[in-house]
């Protein structure tokens, strides 16, 4: 019963990184600490390669209806990378298992899940509609950046932040896109987002694999659920009430960041 509990919890996270780019980490992370009992630096590990699994599946779905921005997802990828790696050395050299550094990734994962809330809000309040389809030139304008140096550094925040909890490259790295990109279309946003994740969850992952804080029987019943649901949800993305999710998760999100700063 509890490995359909999983499957099904995988469905519910992949649907909803479709439908908004949020969820990967920010949601399955939680989900496994407080419903199923996962230690959280088990969880983190493990979540991290679900998310490149997950997010490969809806890169690939975008990458089909060319809205992926690839000049954006690169610059990020050059500061989330690196920032990935260094932050692997350190967890290598004190263990992810030590006392200390499991409280630190518990703190750590509570105040990027309320940062998480915080963003998603700023979406649903500020956010604002764009066309979806851009021509060539202006398309070309909304992938610049006010400096170049920008999105490498914003890059390498997120880099840190979800290696040490495995959320950020979601709602966080939304809003970053929107402050970077505000001309960009919110679907190639959401595109851009779910892209760059791959690369820097697979190497964070991976990283975490190599220090044992990988569940791989969890992690194929995760994904037994998440790839057919991040493939409903990048179909259904322009039908839904996308305020009305994201407030709702944000509530959730916020919730439980609470639950894990407080605790």
């Amino acid at each position: 019963m509890q490995d359909f509990g999983f499957v099904f919890a995988g469905f519910f996270v992949g649907l909803v990184v479709g439908l908004t780019g949020v969820g990967g980490g920010s949601l399955m992370t939680p989900i496994l600490i407080f419903f199923f009992g996962v230690k959280p630096y088990m969880a983190v590990g493990t979540d991290l390669l679900f998310a490149a699994f997950t997010k490969a599946g809806g890169t690939f779905s975008f990458a089909r209806q060319r809205i992926v921005p690839w000049r954006v997802v690169m610059a990020l990828c050059a500061g989330s990378i690196p920032a990935s790696g260094a932050t692997l050395w350190v967890l290598h050299n004190i263990g992810p298992s030590d006392p200390t550094v499991e409280k630190v990734m518990k703190l750590t994962l509570g105040l990027a899940l309320l940062l998480t809330a915080s963003a998603m809000l700023y979406k649903v309040i500020r956010g604002k509609q764009v066309p979806v389809v851009l021509a060539e030139e202006n398309l070309r304008q909304a992938t610049q950046p006010g400096h170049w140096a920008l999105p490498v550094l914003f890059g390498a925040a997120i880099g840190t932040l979800v290696t040490l909890t495995s959320v950020g490259a979601g709602a966080i790295g939304v809003t970053v896109l929107m402050i970077l990109y505000p001309q960009l279309p919110l679907s190639r946003i959401v595109a851009a987002d779910i892209a760059y994740a791959v690369p820097l969850t697979m190497v964070a992952g991976l990283g975490h694999a190599s220090l044992g804080s990988v569940d791989w029987s969890l992690l194929s019943l995760l994904l037994a659920g998440s790839l057919p649901g991040i493939w409903l949800g990048t179909r259904l993305m322009h039908k839904t009430p996308e305020r009305v999710i994201r407030s709702i998760l944000s509530v959730l999100l916020a919730w439980a960041g609470s639950k894990l700063v407080f605790a």
